[in-house]
């Protein structure tokens, strides 16, 4: 269903059910939506300052540069959602499950970020305080080769810094090949 622009500003949608619903550049700014249903809907753009989500459900909504700026999204479930240059600028989104979700260039100056949820429902609850590392933490814990790379990074990668003149870059392939010669990578910055 397209309801796209509509101007629901500060209306009780407390407990409603909208799912898969386009509501593209709609204006829900101070609406009350506690316990909705937004799963699976279209909120591009839509503006939702202010707005109390308090226990919403947005499973795999697109909120794309959508804002949310001064809302109240604590309990909300944005598992799977499309978070992409969302405003959640002194946003609460205290308790919020996030896992699944897909977050570029979020805006969160001054938000709330506590207990962030990263594991679907069913499994233990582990929890962050950044959105923008959640994804990060969750490979981490699920992901072996991951931990094979930092674990890399972090025990063989030599860096080297300076500035090096013509003459003193046969040191420098020397000292590489040493430590290529004892399996530890070299990162240069010249």
């Amino acid at each position: 269903m397209a309801l796209v622009n509509l101007n629901l500003a500060d209306a009780d949608l407390a407990g409603a059910t909208v799912m898969d619903v386009n509501l593209i550049n709609s204006n829900l700014s101070g609406a009350n939506l506690t316990g909705a249903n937004l799963s699976d809907s279209n909120l591009r753009s839509a503006k939702l300052h202010d707005a109390t989500l308090v226990g919403a459900r947005l499973q795999r909504a697109i909120l794309f540069e959508t804002k949310f700026k001064g809302a109240n999204l604590n309990g909300a479930d944005l598992s799977g959602a499309s978070l992409v240059n969302a405003d959640f600028r002194k946003s609460n989104l205290t308790g919020c499950r996030i896992y699944g979700v897909s977050a570029w260039g979020l805006q969160l100056e001054g938000a709330i970020q506590d207990s962030l949820i990263i594991t679907p429902r069913g499994k233990p609850k582990i929890t962050v305080d950044n959105v923008e590392i959640a994804q990060f933490v969750y490979l981490l814990l699920r992901n072996e080769k991951i931990r094979d790379i930092i674990d890399t990074m972090t025990s063989k990668a030599v860096l080297i810094l300076g500035r090096f003149t013509s003459e003193r870059k046969k040191i420098l392939e020397m000292l590489r090949g040493e430590l290529r010669r004892r399996q530890l990578a070299a990162v240069l910055y010249a």
